[in-house]
């Protein structure tokens, strides 16, 4: 845990309550041991949502629906959401968890892997939640910023590894020493970007927020 347990237990106990459907998804995650966002990143994904009021948004990472459904609830009533899943599991979990929320109109589920899905989209998105396997992000790095629109909001999650990425690669678990890296290189092209702006905060397992610099301003320093 990046912040103290006491901190984050206080954080928690100022929540307002969620929707029913995804205090229902929140505890079948539990159940599962599925992991979706952190009640503190949720809240802080909410306020980007109601700052931006983003149109198109896409979600690289589905697993049973929570954040998905969570974005649903805060944007524009004519505002669409992609999400992508290879799990076959979390497929299934996430199509019925989209049906009892009444989402199915709002929230296209998109099967296969991440990065051939990716390809395969036209964009532009105002709006990209990145929570998929961590390793990975460095991977989709390019098509995410080939799918971004000017203006737009990259928000990655679990980017600090519970406050392993500090650590030196001989520190952390041999298992965990290819994430590790890569994670850190991710971190490193977020902040080193020209088009992009970076902020990264100790929120939840650590959160990266970015915007896409529009085109008349990407020189300015």
């Amino acid at each position: 845990m990046i912040v103290g347990e006491r901190l984050t237990a206080y954080i928690h106990s100022l929540e307002m309550p969620e929707s029913p459907i995804c205090e229902q998804i929140r505890r079948q995650a539990r159940k599962e041991d599925v992991p979706i966002l952190r009640m503190e990143t949720a809240s802080l994904l909410k306020v980007l949502l109601m700052m931006r009021h983003p149109q198109e948004i896409l979600e690289v990472g589905t697993a049973i629906g929570y954040s998905a459904i969570v974005m649903s609830e805060w944007i524009p009533a004519n505002a669409r959401i992609a999400t992508i899943e290879r799990d076959e599991g979390r497929i299934a979990s996430a199509r019925e968890n989209i049906r009892r929320a009444g989402k199915e109109g709002v929230i296209t589920l998109l099967e296969g892997d991440a990065l051939e899905v990716m390809r395969q989209l036209e964009g532009p998105y105002d709006f990209i939640l990145m929570d998929a396997a961590k390793g990975q992000y460095i991977h989709f790095l390019p098509e995410v910023m080939r799918l971004l629109g000017p203006g737009g909001v990259l928000l990655s999650d679990n980017v600090l590894q519970d406050g392993d990425v500090i650590e030196s690669r001989y520190a952390v678990t041999r298992r965990n020493r290819t994430i590790h890296s890569r994670m850190r290189e991710y971190l490193y092209e977020l902040k080193h970007h020209p088009q992009l702006q970076t902020a990264i905060l100790p929120v939840g397992d650590g959160v990266a927020v970015s915007i896409r610099k529009d085109e008349e301003v990407s020189d300015v320093r």
